[in-house]
């Protein structure tokens, strides 16, 4: 028995051993193992929502906006409504997992309010790197636009939204849109004008790599999954990849924004100081936020929880933040 004991610990030693020394080699070894948790948990969350999907809500799936695999998007609506505002919506998974079948009875439950929501599919994985993501999922916004009438979509109230690595996608996408001097240190061509992206809605993101903590518990993750996406070991000194800081070059022509975090996120700290940037900038900003000493604890993607107060409270204020941006854009294209 004592030897089989030895034996298990030598066993896991050796592999801890073994998944240290391949993250100073390369992150995608541990994130492999990462990924297939992060994808478990998307699947789990979404499953957990279906009972609350309502009747009549319409799917079409896999629409294609680009030439390669990845490039599709879903749409859910209500069956029988004229054209309506859009939230495209892109998922998160940390820039290397996650899908838009993660999110789908989430926005589906979205879609029973009116609107038509839209999940879009971007590349991840091994060789994907910045800017990659922001290229797709612009390049989706330029198709909905296009095809707004075939999608029943009002091209004149596009909402444009995300969670985690997807709200970072989305916020650095609306500032391409909205700072034509930003979008050409970028180098992209926003498919959207200012007029166009009404509003945006970040949950539980990032929004300044360059501030992530490397030390820590979740230290040797920051690091892993910002060294696959950005390329480069050393991401904070990349010329390109600082461009991906949101709240460092955010301007006061940034659209109307809903942002919320958990007490128990990580995360949370970079949601607050975005925020606050945003107002000291003169943006309309609606904020939830919880007390430190919140319970249960409000971890993570705790919005797509709603099992949980917490997360009913988010969707009730989700729902109200975008009635009212719809209602204020309506009014204000109004002869």
């Amino acid at each position: 028995m004592k030897r089989v004991v030895i034996g298990v610990l030598g066993t896991v030693v050796a592999l801890t051993a073994a998944v240290i020394f391949s993250v100073r080699l390369s992150p995608w070894p541990s994130l492999a193992i990462v990924t297939y948790f992060l994808s478990f948990g998307d699947r789990a969350s979404d499953a957990a929502l279906e009972s609350r999907v309502p009747a009549g809500i319409v799917s079409q799936l896999d629409i294609p906006y680009g030439s390669v695999k990845d490039e599709v998007f879903d749409v859910y609506h209500r069956a029988g409504l004229p054209a309506r505002p859009a939230i495209v919506w892109v998922h998160g998974g940390a820039f290397v997992s996650g899908s838009k079948s993660g999110v789908a009875n989430y926005l589906k439950i979205l879609a029973s309010r009116g609107y038509t929501t839209i999940a879009v599919e971007y590349s991840k994985g091994p060789g994907v790197t910045y800017p990659k993501p922001i290229e797709q999922v612009n390049a989706a916004l330029g198709f909905v636009v296009r095809h707004a009438a075939d999608l029943d979509v009002d091209p004149a109230t596009i909402l444009l939204a995300g969670d985690s690595a997807g709200a970072h996608i989305a916020g650095q996408l609306a500032l391409i849109t909205t700072d034509p001097a930003y979008a050409r240190e970028v180098g992209i061509v926003p498919q959207l004008t200012p007029a166009q992206l009404t509003a945006t809605l970040l949950l539980s993101g990032v929004y300044d790599p360059a501030a992530l903590n490397l030390g820590g518990t979740y230290g040797w993750f920051n690091n892993a999954v910002m060294c696959a996406y950005s390329g480069v070991r050393n991401f904070r000194d990349d010329d390109h990849f600082k461009f991906t800081s949101i709240t460092r070059y955010v301007t006061g022509t940034f659209p109307q924004t809903f942002i919320s975090s958990g007490n128990a996120d990580p995360l949370a700290p970079q949601a607050v100081a975005l925020a606050g940037r945003l107002h000291e900038m003169g943006v309309h900003v609606d904020t939830l936020f919880f007390p430190s000493d919140q319970r249960p604890r409000l971890r993570h993607e705790y919005q797509f929880n709603l099992n949980n107060a917490a997360g009913q409270e988010a969707l009730r204020r989700i729902w109200a933040f975008l009635d009212g941006t719809v209602s204020l854009a309506s009014r204000r294209s109004d002869p």
